[in-house]
């Protein structure tokens, strides 16, 4: 009895304590589990947890490739410049501090404005400020607006290389020209740096990083370098002969073309008017465009050196063979002579008006008749004078490093009577103004035709240097190579290319006109005026090609408009890579 009234005597109170212990422990117990899971057991992994949420990165662009000039000038380099930036949260008068980053800035207020009231916390106002011009608007205090360092690309010689080296947008990304065709090699590959930043920010002020935390840096790889086929001091030359070329003749443009013969390597290609790539504009207002590569246009009596190779290469005649009965006029297709209109193609004649004789073959190459060469044109085989032109290259591609390029054009049409009798004197071809520098200097090379280009080399930041092989054909006979120089000379001596004159070198080369094309496919009273040629003549180093749009009616030929700045740049070229000259001076 006494027993069982112990047992109804026990204390609720030291029961609840006791439950009230036992659930403490029992909690302690799997606090202190739960804390040796996450600090012994799981430790690792929540460190990296927490590490993850603390990291951040920041990409670092790489330095973008220099591009030099053959002798190791630069054409293009990348400066570090300083962007201004707005965070729109921080801004207090929008208005008031858009105009005042403009007024110091150079930009535009409004656009300005308009980018700070999209919001965020990250707002471009102006890009690629000179460092002193963009302390001058860190100067003015203004709340939420900061600079950021970011690279960009500058052209030390302005227009006269662009045309060639072409541009970059405003991050850096080739859009045309060198940099356009080689950004892949000039880019480089991009960096990051990685650090860890605070999960809470204290504010505006609050530093990005941690103190002392740990930062791991990728370094960014810069871009190969490209070395060009340009010469400098050549290229300024020719540009300054193209301006002083369209001044003269009143033209609306002009394009030159200078190809190292051996191995054709272009040591200088112009337009102008230029082009300014850090505005991204033409000096005109016209956006960019490389005539030269991408342009096409009919090449009249430079043609010709393709027709008389086809007929010297396969033997069919000679520079002594007479050709009878050469008048001022031809009449391909019957009644087309005789119509007042062009509704009928099909009649042709020379520049000035001469009596019907017999003349050779050298001597219709020197006057430039294009009834003789219709008529020596007419000795060739089926399909004979189209095959040479394609050996020349002018049925495709020439291959340069350079993007756009035109195939040109050989009209053939099956049912066009007289559509060799054009391509024999330059009409029914399109070609491009390499095309036809490329053309003659296989002449120059001994019959060889050589894939024209626009690099040299490319490096690479370890040093290592790639260098680019062009690819070769042979086009015609080293005979024939020697026979049309020697009349090429003939021309420039005699005929109707005298201004193209070099002192002390030997000289050959042809002239070109041709009438141009209006929009709707029909002929004006505008030409093309063009001069190429080649010296010196027994050894050639270099060939010019000068091509004039739409000079003053008096000036409307090859030999009034382009041989001067023909004679002007091939002489500088010569003397550019140290040719002795091949003519005594007395």
């Amino acid at each position: 009895m006494a027993a069982r009234k112990a047992a109804r005597n026990v204390d609720p109170q030291r029961v609840r304590l006791v439950a009230l212990g036992l659930a403490f422990l029992l909690a302690w117990g799997g606090l202190g589990y739960r804390l040796f899971q996450v600090q012994v057991v799981q430790a690792a992994d929540f460190a990296d947890r927490s590490l993850d949420q603390r990291l951040t990165s920041i990409e670092t662009p790489p330095d973008r490739g220099t591009i030099f000039d053959r002798n190791g000038d630069p054409l293009a380099i990348t400066i570090e410049a300083r962007s201004i930036v707005a965070d729109p949260r921080l801004v207090e008068n929008v208005v008031f501090t858009a105009q005042q980053v403009a007024a110091v800035s150079g930009g535009d207020w409004e656009r300005m404005l308009a980018e700070i009231e999209k919001g965020g916390s990250f707002r471009y106002l102006i890009r690629q400020l000179e460092p002193a011009q963009a302390q001058a608007v860190l100067d003015l205090g203004l709340a939420g607006v900061s600079a950021i360092p970011e690279p960009k690309r500058v052209f030390p010689h302005g227009p006269i290389a662009a045309h060639v080296v072409g541009m970059v947008n405003i991050d850096g990304i080739g859009i045309e020209g060198l940099e356009a065709y080689y950004d892949d090699a000039l880019s480089g590959t991009g960096g990051e740096v990685i650090f860890e930043k605070p999960l809470k920010s204290a504010g505006p002020d609050a530093p990005i990083a941690i103190p002392q935390a740990e930062i791991m840096t990728i370094p960014a790889i810069p871009g190969d370098d490209l070395v060009s086929t340009i010469d400098l001091s050549l290229q300024n030359a020719a540009y300054e002969s193209c301006g002083e070329t369209v001044e003269r003749t009143g033209a609306e443009g002009c394009w030159i073309v200078a190809l190292e013969v051996e191995t054709g390597e272009v040591l200088a290609m112009v337009g102008f008017p230029g082009f300014d790539p850090e505005r991204r504009v033409g000096l005109d207002g016209e956006p960019f465009s490389n005539f030269a590569i991408r342009g096409m246009y009919e090449p009249g009596s430079t043609q010709k050196l393709i027709t008389f190779s086809a007929g010297l290469d396969t033997g069919v005649f000679s520079t002594g063979t007479v050709i009878g009965d050469v008048a001022d006029r031809i009449e391909i297709t019957p009644g087309a002579c005789k119509s007042d209109t062009d509704d009928i193609n099909g009649c042709y004649g020379d520049f000035s008006a001469h009596e019907t004789r017999d003349m050779t073959i050298k001597e219709i190459f020197t006057i430039s008749s294009n009834v003789g060469t219709i008529k020596a044109e007419q000795l060739l085989g089926d399909g004979v004078l189209v095959d040479y032109m394609e050996r020349f290259g002018q049925a495709g591609k020439t291959g340069i490093d350079f993007t756009g390029e035109t195939p040109g054009v050989i009209r053939t049409d099956p049912g066009c009577s007289s559509c060799l009798a054009s391509l024999s004197i330059g009409y029914g071809v399109g070609a491009s103004p390499l095309q036809m520098a490329a053309a003659f200097a296989a002449i120059g090379n001994d019959g060889v035709w050589t894939e024209p280009s626009l690099v040299r080399s490319i490096m690479d930041v370890d040093g290592h240097t790639t260098t680019l092989t062009p690819s070769t054909h042979r086009a015609v006979s080293e005979d024939t190579a020697w026979a049309i120089r020697q009349m090429l000379q003939n021309v420039v001596a005699e005929g109707t290319g005298q201004a193209a004159a070099v002192p002390g070198y030997t000289v050959g080369g042809k002239t070109g006109t041709s009438d141009k094309l209006d929009e709707d496919g029909q002929y004006i009273d505008q030409t093309m005026a063009s001069f190429v040629g080649m010296a010196p003549i027994a050894d050639p180093k270099v060939v010019v090609a000068v091509i004039v749009d739409g000079p003053a009616w008096a000036y409307r030929t090859g030999g009034a408009a382009a041989a001067p700045a023909f004679s002007k740049v091939m002489e500088a070229a010569l003397h550019t890579l140290g040719v002795a000259p091949d003519v005594d001076a007395g």
